[in-house]
Parts: C-alpha cells; structure tokens; sequence
C-alpha cells in the first residue's frame, strides 16, 4: 500500500484528518517515567495507544530523538506503530535538504532504518533535493511550502515573477515533481489565507498542517481554507498540546488527558469538514 492510499485509508477509517506528532522533551515526562532508560519509547507508546483511533497519521520528530542519543527508541517506536497500527502513516518528520549522495542516504535513513511511509523535505536546493526521494515511489515526500513560524516570510514571501516564492513551490510540486502521486506539501495553520491559496494550486495534494494547539492557529479557519471538496486533504497536526495535557482531575492520568485532548482535537476538526 503507498502513502496516499494508507493515508486516505486512515482519514476514512477513523473519519480524523488529526496527525499526531511525536516531539518527546523528557522534562515534562509523567514522574514515573523520570530516569527509565527507555522512557521516551515508553512515553511515546502510551501516546500513541490512548491516541490511534483519533488519528489518521503519526509525526515523530527526529531532533527530540537525536539529541538525547535516542534514535534506537525512535526506530522502535516506528517499528511498534507498523505493527500495531499498519493502517496509520507514519511521517519522519526530518525536513532533510541536501542533494546528489547524501540526499540518496536521508532517504535510506528515512524508508529503510524508520521504515516510514512519509519524510518532510526542504526545496531550497531545488529538484536535485527532492529527487531521490522520489525513487522510492510508493513513500511520500512532504515538501516545506508554507512554514507555520513567522520567520517563514523572510524568504517564502519573497515575490518572484509577480508571486511569493510559496506559491511557486507549491506550483512545481503539483505540476513537475509529483511524479508518483506521492507528494505533499507543508502549510501553515498559523497563514489561512495563504493555506487556501496553495490548495487553490495543487487540487487534492494532501496537506501536512502544523500550527494549531501550542502555535495558536484557528481550527475553523484552518479546515474552511485546506479542505478539499470531500472534507479530507489534510493532516492537522497537533503535538504539544496532546503530548502534555493537563489532567482534568486527580483521577485522569496522563495518557487519558492526551486521549481527551485528542478526541477533542479530531472533533473540533470534524465540526468544520463538512460545514
């Protein structure tokens, strides 16, 4: 199964266009995972088990796992997810950008050693960046478009040829580089108007969506600006908000407040789909 018909499998199964991300910062761990030497797997696996029914794909990010020397915990935690839930994509969230031989190594990084069905990728070297990527034609490759951060417009807002750089991205993954069918992009929650421009470009191309939760951006007009016409295309991903809620009482735990958190999340999503 590729990409694209594990991730519309997932949106439909689960009716959710929530994507899960993984970012384990061990500090603000439950207490009684504080010193495991496996604590970010455990972590993780609590997350993803009070979590999998509300999701339609998981979203590790690979520098919380590096950093700590935890990459093996990371590869077991994406081989627990094939697994355990073959029908959710898994996305390396890597934002790799290099090109020729060592591109060709991020993407055996990414397809053989996590086994992902999706990695994010950086366009600012061009095709040459992306391409080897796109050797493994049933795996997505996620292609940074228009970033949630604010900083995003010093260099994607740039006008060129009469439109921001943003929109030309998003132009030469729909038209030139999609060859597989394989391709997204990343669009900010935090920019809606911009997030409907680019759906505006690239159809049905499904859309990978940080910003709501932590980063404040608005769910309603998130979906009304992503959608595509049949209330699916994106993966709306919410990480800290999830990973580190707070217990609504003394007697939820930890994984039940990130289970409620994501099932409000996924309905809030729903709310809108279809409006």
């Amino acid at each position: 199964m590729t990409f694209i018909e594990k991730l519309n499998s997932a949106w439909t199964q689960h009716d959710s266009l929530l994507c899960v991300g993984l970012d384990p910062d061990v500090t603000r761990f439950p207490s009684a995972l504080q010193g495991k030497p496996d604590a970010i797997f455990l972590f993780c696996k609590e997350i993803i088990d009070a979590t999998a029914d509300a999701a339609c794909a998981f979203k590790p990010q690979i520098a919380y796992f590096a950093a700590l020397r935890a990459e093996e915990q990371l590869e077991a935690i994406c081989e627990y997810l094939r697994k355990q839930y073959p029908h959710i994509p898994v996305i390396l969230d890597a934002k790799r950008g290099d090109i020729g031989a060592t591109a060709e190594q991020y993407a055996r990084e990414a397809f053989e050693r996590y086994g992902a069905d999706a990695v994010t990728v950086n366009p600012y070297m061009g095709f040459d960046s992306v391409a080897p990527y796109l050797e493994w034609k049933d795996r997505g490759t996620i292609v940074l478009c228009r970033t949630s951060n604010p900083g995003g417009s010093d260099l994607q807002f740039l006008q060129a040829d009469g439109k921001p750089v943003y929109q030309h991205v998003a132009q030469l993954v729909a038209e030139k580089w999609n060859t597989n069918g394989q391709c997204g992009l990343v669009v900010g929650a935090t920019f809606p108007q911009e997030l409907a421009k680019v759906r505006a470009i690239v159809g049905d191309m499904p859309l990978l969506v940080p910003g709501i939760g932590a980063q404040g951006g608005d769910i309603e007009a998130t979906v009304r600006a992503g959608r595509t016409a049949n209330g699916m295309g994106m993966m709306i991903n919410s990480s800290r908000a999830i990973l580190y809620a707070k217990p609504a009482n003394s007697a939820e735990g930890a994984a039940q407040a990130s289970r409620r958190v994501a099932l409000e999340t996924r309905d809030a999503i729903n709310q809108f789909r279809r409006a």
